[in-house]
């Protein structure tokens, strides 16, 4: 017994502390990974900002305050991508408000019907004029996406009126009437909205404004013909990608978890197509019905998606002439109105690659910012103290206080300082 009762008195303080080692190297593991996954060292910083010396430009970083003070996004989950991603793709937004419009339905040639929701202005604009925001979703959205009626309802309340754009086939109550749906880079639908909006108000001036897959249809319309820049005071874009054929090499690479939110985005394709399969297939065969919808069932990225469906609806013969001819970075050098080009370094869909396209067209072009947030994710850019984010976003704030000193620069600009001409058409002294 003696023996044995040594023994234990000889253990037994061993275990306790061995215990009590591996508890702290396991929470320490845990805070690392947190530390690591919410990357919480990394630091708040303003906008990384490229973009030409002028009187013009001066005066937006000066007056709109966004675009040179810090960015904090939430302190715990804020600066990571991932969360601000998954946030606005879940929730869009905190408390979005519900914004009363009337749905207008415009057809077009081909058979198809557009449809856009109009929101009248909530107060008179700061500079009395009238100015009318219009506004292109992200892929497959619409106007009762959560982060559109946050931002309509905030653009309303500064005066501004506001058209938004329903992808052709993202509404799910509103059949198609051809066999054709959005895609990438087709501007049709939005140049309907623009017209109807020119001709209804011929005094109101414009706001051009585009997430993500809207803000390429946004930059692609405004430079594939002159007459398009009529009537638009400036333009933004915010976390689009510019070339789909250089983003689709990216977008199969594991890097940031791209391919896992291809396969995402992918899915949510397949669900918007196969609910509007009989408009989209009913004039084929029942083989052919067969054959394109298997592929669809197979697919696992919306390359696979848009080469077997999107492609043909414009009569592409290959992937890579669709992603060519789609794409806004073949166009964009032809915009001459002031154009704020806003990403998030932390975009997990947006390869620091494709950031080349803006940063270098910003360095030549006067009427070009490009504004590169440390945090923000893809259309997150939540902002707040500690846990909970603000119902508005720090992207609400910079389109609003972008398009207010561009309006106010318009208002008060000497004759030869029209921010919407074309380059070299009046010499700008340095002020």
């Amino acid at each position: 017994m003696s023996t044995h009762d040594s023994d234990v008195h000889t253990i037994s303080p061993e275990l306790p502390a061995m215990f009590d080692g591996m508890k702290l190297a396991a929470v320490a593991t845990v805070l690392y990974i947190i530390v690591r996954c919410l990357n919480l060292k990394s630091p708040t910083a303003p906008p990384d900002l490229t973009y030409q010396d002028t009187p013009l430009n001066r005066f937006l970083l000066k007056s709109c305050p966004q675009l040179t003070k810090e960015y904090i996004p939430p302190l715990l989950w804020g600066k990571s991508g991932h969360l601000q991603t998954a946030l606005y793709g879940k929730l869009g937004r905190v408390s979005s408000p519900h914004p009363s419009g009337i749905r207008k339905y415009l057809p077009m040639q081909d058979g198809a019907t557009a449809t856009f929701d109009l929101f009248e202005p909530l107060g008179d604009h700061r500079t009395g004029d009238d100015i009318t925001m219009v506004i292109c979703p992200g892929i497959g959205n619409h106007s009762e996406k959560h982060y559109i009626r946050t931002f309509v309802d905030y653009a309303q309340k500064d005066g501004y009126r506001c058209a938004v754009l329903n992808h052709l086939g993202a509404l799910p109550n509103i059949e198609l009437t051809s066999p054709r749906m959005f895609t990438y880079g087709c501007t049709w639908e939005f140049a309907a909205m623009v017209g109807y909006i020119k001709r209804a108000y011929p005094q109101t001036q414009l706001i051009v404004v585009g997430f993500s897959l809207g803000g390429n249809i946004v930059c692609k319309f405004l430079g594939e013909n002159r007459t398009n820049q009529e009537r638009v005071l400036c333009c933004v874009s915010v976390c689009q990608g510019y070339s789909a054929l250089r983003a689709q090499e990216t977008f199969l690479q594991w890097d940031q978890f791209r391919r896992f939110y291809n396969f995402l985005m992918a899915d949510n394709m397949k669900k918007i197509i196969l609910s509007h399969r009989h408009s989209l297939f009913g004039g084929s065969s029942v083989k052919m019905i067969d054959t394109e919808l298997g592929r669809l069932y197979t697919a696992t990225s919306l390359m696979q998606i848009d080469d077997n469906i999107m492609r043909k609806f414009h009569g592409h013969s290959s992937l890579k002439e669709y992603y060519e001819k789609e794409s806004c970075v073949h166009y964009i050098h032809n915009v001459n109105v002031p154009l704020l080009l806003v990403n998030s370094a932390d975009d997990p869909l947006v390869h620091d690659s494709l950031l080349t396209i803006p940063r270098t067209l910003s360095a030549k072009k006067q009427n070009v910012i490009f504004a590169l947030t440390l945090h923000g994710g893809h259309l997150g850019f939540f902002e707040g103290a500690v846990l909970f984010p603000q119902p508005l976003t720090w992207m609400d704030k910079v389109i609003v206080g972008y398009a207010n000193a561009i309006c106010q620069w318009e208002k008060q600009k000497p004759p030869c300082q029209s921010g919407h001409l074309s380059e070299g058409s009046c010499v700008e002294e340095k002020a």
